[in-house]
């Protein structure tokens, strides 16, 4: 498995994505027999650092939100180191790191959407024509073994055609590596590669992808014998040949290479584009060969299109040796098969079983252990979601400068603080310039957990009030609801009074006396019932008993009668009255026009009648009038 060294997230090429490919002949597990090209995606094992998920939006799923507050609904994603870190997870999904070898090394979740759909779409561009390529991804189901939830299941496309489907992922807790190679076109220079989620979401559907990486593939290039050689500073000139096994380069280029620093860095070697190159005696050191292969020397050019041979080292040993150094008590220094661990000057004449002579002078000193005494600021993290904790090594005693510091394997400084830590308990190591060491662990403490519940989803009529509690670990310092306006309590409003006018997730994000963050949100649906009685008839006899015809409502889901009116029935108007309200009988009508009653009889009534929720509904009918 890759170590990861890198935090950057470029992920653009990455992510699930690139899932994808392949034109030409894509098939499961299919994978390069040849040598491989530099990977075209550098940042496809997601980084590596110390934060458990990585706050900004790395912005790699369109149509997918990205979440800090792991674990991530459906149609969420994110990027973490360790899913064991979390404060809380699924009771169905798995406690894992990354597939590799770093602690610290980043992967991506996906919790994949309720519908299936294309969540993935990137664009790859700079390509060669007629070149093989190689893809490879490593994925995983995230639930655990045995629950027997949906499994997910992905399509890979290229320009919008189905290539790969991976098919139904087991929930077998194993990393699997799908690897697909294709060739480009000709004059084609361009791929859309597309990643679409075949199983609705809900439960299960959940998916972790690590290690992406897209190659350039051809031949087999070798560096024979591949193993180490070793030749003396003034010795005789070896010859490095290049073996191509292989047709699918019928015209190659070929570039040779040297590294100085252990294959960090290459550089090419001006004029070496033979088969065969002849390395010269040179200054002792260690070098490592390798030559680039293309089709063309265009493709060399191009490094997307280019493979790498294997490296070969060449080790020139020196002949003269003159070492000065300085051990803390304890330690010893090294020639050929003696060790020191004494002052003094020793010389010693090396053979090799190359022939080479060497010959070694050592000016040795030896100087007690000090005893290394660190004097450490520490600073907890703030929130438990927060990596905002950090180590301070303030100063040191005892031993010489300069002193090497290293916080779980991040190198420090004295006065500099290690940052973006969370809780936990790191192992510091210090050393002065003559090896004399100190170790042991620092713990930072996360504070209690802020937390906050607004209780149960309700269901309510228009017009009923609903009561939210807030329940809360810590006191609330500042409120802030969503969505704004409904509601403006600050404070001493527990429980929660609110008469929402149709169906609204209530959200809350409360801020504690540390300034820490808590959210929670209650669904409050409304059933839009209209709460109306009109009756059918009435007797204005003056018996104070029903003697006037009005519209009786439900308050306050009917706010008031934006008009009533009653007709005879040629359908002159009787009665008209507005904007009352509803309940008022003194503001209906008494069975009499102009002061005389009416006869007995049948009437028609017509009544717009005004609701919580702003809707507005006439309500017709007839209307017995009796004495």
């Amino acid at each position: 498995m890759p170590t990861k060294s890198r935090r950057s997230l470029l992920l653009r090429a990455v992510a699930l994505s690139l899932c994808f490919l392949l034109t030409g002949y894509a098939l499961p597990a299919q994978q390069c027999t040849g040598n491989l090209g530099e990977n075209i995606f550098t940042d496809g094992d997601f980084g590596s650092g110390t934060a458990n998920v990585l706050t900004p939006d790395p912005g790699i799923a369109p149509g997918f939100s990205y979440t800090t507050f792991p674990p991530p609904n459906d149609g969420s994603y994110t990027i973490t180191n360790d899913t064991r870190r979390w404060a809380s997870i699924f009771d169905t999904w798995r406690l894992f790191g990354d597939n590799s070898d770093d602690p610290n090394g980043y992967m991506m979740l996906v919790n994949a959407s309720y519908e299936p759909g294309l969540f993935y779409e990137q664009d790859v561009d700079g390509l060669c024509e007629n070149t093989l390529y190689q893809f490879s991804a490593d994925v995983t189901n995230v639930v655990r073994r045995g629950v027997n939830q949906l499994l997910p299941n992905v399509s890979f496309l290229l320009d919008d055609e189905v290539y790969v489907t991976t098919g139904a992922l087991p929930e077998n807790e194993t990393w699997t590596t799908y690897g697909f190679t294709f060739v480009t076109r000709p004059g084609q220079t361009s791929v859309t590669l597309a990643l679409r989620n075949n199983a609705p979401g809900g439960i299960g559907n959940d998916i972790a992808i690590d290690n992406i990486s897209f190659r350039a593939c051809g031949p087999e290039a070798l560096i024979l014998p591949d193993t180490v050689a070793d030749v003396c500073e003034d010795g005789e000139p070896i010859t490095l040949t290049a073996t191509v096994n292989g047709d699918q380069f019928p015209t190659p280029a070929v570039q040779w290479q040297r590294s100085t620093d252990g294959g960090l860095s290459w550089q090419d070697i001006p004029g070496e584009t033979n088969r065969s190159f002849v390395q010269q005696p040179t200054a002792s050191g260690q070098y490592l060969y390798r030559y680039l292969l293309a089709n063309s020397p265009a493709n060399l050019a191009n490094t997307k299109c280019y493979i790498v041979s294997n490296e070969k080292r060449v080790n020139v040993i020196p002949k003269n040796y003159s070492v000065t150094d300085t051990l803390c008590a304890g330690l010893t220094f090294a020639v050929g098969s003696k060790t020191y661990g004494s002052s003094g000057i020793y010389v010693d004449t090396l053979r090799s079983g190359l022939g080479c002579d060497s010959i070694v002078r050592l000016a040795l000193e030896i100087v007690p252990d000090p005893g290394l005494r660190p004097s450490f600021s520490l600073v907890d993290p703030s929130c438990t979601y927060l990596a905002d904790g950090r180590v301070t090594l303030d100063s040191m005693r005892g031993g010489i400068a300069p002193y090497r510091f290293e916080l779980a394997g991040t190198p420090g400084r004295v006065g500099i603080p290690v940052d973006s830590l969370t809780e936990g308990t790191y192992a510091y190591l210090l050393e002065d310039r003559y090896g004399c060491r100190a170790a042991d662990t620092l713990s930072l403490v996360s504070p209690f957990p802020f937390e906050v519940d607004l209780g149960a989803d309700q269901n309510l009529v228009l017009g009923e009030r609903a009561t939210v509690p807030i329940r809360t670990s810590q006191p609330i310092t500042a409120y802030t609801w969503l969505p704004a306006g409904i509601t403006d309590c600050d404070s001493g409003c527990n429980p929660l009074e609110v008469l929402p006018t149709s169906s609204v997730t209530l959200g809350l994000v409360a801020t504690s006396a540390t300034g820490c963050l808590a959210v929670d949100s209650v669904r409050l649906s409304v059933v839009a019932e209209r709460l109306v009685f009109i009756p059918s008839a009435f007797s204005p006899n003056g018996d104070g008993n029903n003697d006037r015809f009005t519209v009786f409502g439900s308050l306050p889901n009917v706010s008031g009668l934006r008009s009533l009116r009653v007709f005879d029935r040629w359908g002159g108007e009787l009665f008209s009255a507005g904007d009352v309200n509803a309940n008022d009988e003194t503001a209906g009508w008494d069975g009499t026009v102009g002061g005389r009653d009416v006869p007995v009889g049948t009437y028609v009534y017509a009544a717009e009648v005004g609701f919580l929720d702003g809707v507005v509904v006439t309500y017709t009918g007839t209307l017995t009038l009796i004495r």
